[in-house]
């Protein structure tokens, strides 16, 4: 704590923690921010140059009127304006909310609306394409600042603000003197009930980003750091932004996407030290096949970590064959705001699980039994996962309608929902879900919001959502609709719908199959009976008995 406090007893901020801190300790030189652009284009951002330019970010949203503790939501694709904008938004006390933009307008507006973003920062491209039709609607959105091509000036949005503008005239201002618990980031999380809940994180958080950044990737000031996470994912804010620079490296940043030889050059070329993707991506790199790998086994990598889903054996051994390191996955939520199960760097590892806790952090095996939750001692017994509280990167409180969080916390434990087993080493093991979520890559879809949007065209009566196994994805969305009077099942709607689904929610959360299907199978009391679909899905007779469900469950809590 004492080593990123502030000049304020007891202050804590994270914008100060990952930029101003390096400059008063001397390191002010140090590169901070390396960016690659897509047309071969390379900037330096100094630690002094952060500390400035976030400075002026703060200075610019002050002046616009922006209270602590108020959201400033950023529609960014991963450019310098993201990374500086993050750490102005907490130095001027203010609630970072990062979007994705491989979102459709829906999901993009429901989640400006549930943080209340009060300022909205976002690139001419995707504000134009998803929220420039509906920007009247916005109604607690007070300024929008776009960042035009190349951060060049924006020109025919005459309701906007130019971002390169603003900042040219803002003067920089100190950081506001935030606690550990101020508000920090807030990242939505799709729910299967309802609609997505956002998790809001407290300044204490950087605890969690920079220890987990010093035990799992053994991070100084001597390494480079690449997260290839999408900025509006909770990767991207905790490994994309805090954890390296809290530590001192260089983040390595490259605007493009999934690109093989693109990636084995950035690798070798940029001497990375340290790499943060998912399996998607790998799994991706692998069918490139192993004679591209092998012409970049000449590299500077001393770790390689994944995250955002399991990562089989066969991924770990090809890394140290491929790159000469292995894959090490790591596990976490977005609720959870840091790395608390991994097999890490110098520790243990053991291919295929997810790796061992970490120190400061209490796991459980919980199992349901009569309604009583019991606390599962013995190994290779499949319960939830639960996790003790008062981990420094736990996120504070749901915001968006009800807060479920009762339904999650209880006897101070945390229960993640998801099924898992320990063996005795004390490496744990994922087993599934003790929910409806889908996995698809590293991002977590919510079925109800995928069925909402669906439910929106007039063809359809009803609708349900479920993942089918995926080799490249792990899975991906189906739906299952019922057809009011007067449309006819065929290719022709099936296309409308798949076309309407992709533009209202975009390429990644848009079902990848439409299946038409008289009535819905559903449990007495109404609900969509997801097993059943999820054996249609998988070409099941009727009947087929799916994994069963051992997760949360009313009961009291028995420690016994």
């Amino acid at each position: 704590m004492a080593e990123l406090a502030g000049p304020d007893a007891g202050g804590l901020n994270i914008g100060a923690a990952c930029a101003d801190r390096h400059v008063a300790a001397g390191l002010g030189h140090a590169v901070a921010l390396r960016w690659l652009g897509r047309h071969q284009k390379r900037v330096e951002f100094s630690y002094r140059d952060l500390s400035d330019l976030s400075g002026r970010v703060a200075g610019a949203l002050v002046g616009l009127g922006l209270k602590p503790g108020e959201t400033v939501a950023v529609l960014l694709d991963r450019v310098p304006e993201l990374y500086i904008s993050a750490l102005g938004i907490w130095k001027a006390g203010g609630i970072y909310c990062p979007l994705s933009g491989s979102f459709g307008p829906g999901p993009i507006k429901a989640r400006l609306e549930m943080g209340q973003a009060k300022v909205l920062i976002a690139s001419e491209e995707l504000y134009g394409r998803k929220l420039a039709s509906s920007r009247a609607s916005l109604g607690d959105i007070r300024h929008v600042l776009l960042v035009g091509d190349d951060g060049g000036l924006v020109q025919g949005h005459e309701d906007c603000m130019d971002f390169g503008a603003v900042m040219s005239e803002a003067a920089p201002v100190p950081p506001v003197a935030t606690t550990p618990d101020s508000p920090a980031f807030l990242h939505f999380t799709s729910g299967t009930t309802g609609t997505p809940k956002g998790a809001l994180h407290a300044h204490r958080s950087v605890l969690g980003h920079l220890m987990t950044g010093r035990r799992v990737f053994g991070l100084s000031d001597a390494d480079i750091f690449w997260c290839t996470a999408d900025p509006g994912w909770v990767t991207s804010t905790a490994y994309g932004v805090i954890a390296p620079l809290a530590c001192g490296a260089t983040l390595l940043v490259d605007e493009s996407d999934v690109e093989p030889r693109r990636w084995y050059g950035i690798l070798h070329d940029e001497k990375v030290t340290a790499w943060y993707t998912t399996p998607t991506a790998i799994r991706t790199m692998m069918r490139f096949g192993a004679a591209l790998a092998r012409s970049y086994r000449e590299n500077s990598l001393r770790v390689a970590a994944s995250v955002g889903e399991p990562l089989n054996a066969e991924a770990v051994t090809w890394g140290q064959k491929a790159l000469g390191v292995p894959f090490l996955d790591t596990w976490w939520q977005t609720e959870t705001g840091a790395i608390v199960i991994a097999n890490a760097s110098g520790q243990g590892r053991r291919p295929g699980s997810m790796g061992q806790v970490l120190p400061g952090v209490e796991a459980a095996v919980i199992r349901c039994d009569g309604g009583v939750r019991k606390r599962v001692d013995s190994p290779d017994v499949v319960g939830e996962l639960a996790l003790g509280q008062g981990w420094p990167a736990m996120f504070s409180h749901y915001i968006g309608g009800d807060d479920p969080a009762p339904d999650f916390r209880r006897d101070g434990w945390y229960f993640t929902g998801d099924l898992v087993k320990r063996d005795a080493d004390g490496f744990f093991w994922f087993v599934g879900r003790a929910d409806d979520m889908i996995k698809c890559g590293a991002i977590q879809i919510g079925p109800f919001e995928v069925e909402g949007t669906l439910m929106d065209h007039p063809a359809v009566a009803e609708v349900g959502v479920v993942g089918k196994p995926d080799l490249l994805l792990r899975e991906v969305p189906v739906a299952f609709a019922s057809l009011n009077p007067g449309f006819e099942a065929g290719d022709a709607l099936r296309t409308e719908l798949l076309s309407f689904s992709r533009q209202e929610l975009g390429a990644a959360m848009a079902p990848r199959e439409i299946h038409f299907i008289a009535e819905l199978p559903k449990t007495s009391t109404g609900k969509i009976l997801r097993r059943a679909l999820k054996a249609k899905a998988l070409g099941e007779p009727e009947g087929t008995e799916m994994l069963p469900t051992l997760g949360p469950c009313p009961g009291r809590f028995d420690d016994e």
